[in-house]
């Protein structure tokens, strides 16, 4: 089944495509403040959501969204021309990965909320976003941790290794590798976490009764229901989920 098709019938319901509340994307757009005329990238948009509201706040700032999901970057072109048809606001269908800016250090606002597998993992994604951030710049990454010691029957399920994700002090910390330092995090709480996966099972089993046709019903229903038991026996407890926001340029550590 195409993977995009999957991820657009999960994620119907969804405004924005990863654990956190509407009240939390706020906050963060409202730390993330931007200079008159600011550039920002924004890798996998999905929706567009986080691109859309710093339009909306910042209406003289130029933004770049990246997504590889056509399904995904129809819902945004929608969204901006109802909220935002005035924004200088440009929509790329493509791998994050491949996207390379006209010239590096150009950004006043890097983002990458949810999908560092884009760049080989967490640090793969500080080290590539940094580098196209100007100095003093907002680098923001969305990113799980581990909030206990994972089971290995879970890990095998969602097929995961114990070293792709690290705490969340790991995470906090691993900037100052890259000449980043951490200013602020969010943290996905168990209702926020509920209502990503809630949402899941319920855009699935909706959409399959709409769609009993479909040749992907059976492969959609039976993946999302082992998610469903996967999130439930071992996920709820285990991994979190947190937006971490880093200055660029910061005095280093003695």
């Amino acid at each position: 089944m195409d993977m995009w098709k999957f991820f657009d019938i999960t994620h119907r319901e969804h405004i924005i495509c990863n654990p956190m509340s509407l009240e939390k994307l706020e906050e963060l757009i409202t730390l993330l403040t931007l200079k008159p005329g600011s550039h920002v990238l924004d890798i996998a948009t999905g929706k567009g959501e986080f691109l859309i509201r710093l339009a909306e706040r910042y209406p003289q700032m130029t933004g770049i969204g990246v997504d590889i999901s056509p399904y995904f970057l129809a819902d945004v072109r929608k969204k901006y021309q109802e909220r935002v048809p005035d924004a200088r606001l440009h929509f790329l269908e493509m791998d994050g990965a491949r996207y390379v800016p006209e010239a590096l250090e150009s950004f006043d606002l890097v983002a990458c909320l949810g999908a560092s597998w884009i760049y080989g993992g967490y640090r793969g994604t500080l080290n590539a976003l940094q580098k196209m951030a100007v100095p003093e710049s907002w680098i923001v990454v969305g990113e799980p941790y581990w909030r206990q010691e994972p089971e290995k029957e879970y890990l095998e399920t969602i097929e995961v290794m114990r070293s792709d994700f690290g705490t969340h002090y790991q995470n906090v910390v691993a900037g100052q590798e890259y000449g980043l330092e951490a200013v602020y995090t969010l943290v996905s709480s168990q209702d926020d976490w509920d209502r990503y996966e809630g949402l899941q099972w319920y855009a699935a089993e909706t959409w399959a009764s709409d769609h009993r046709d479909d040749p992907d019903v059976e492969t959609v229903l039976k993946r999302v229901r082992e998610n469903k038991i996967a999130y439930l026996r071992w996920g709820r407890e285990t991994l979190g989920w947190a937006i971490y926001v880093f200055k660029k340029g910061v005095l280093a550590h003695s």
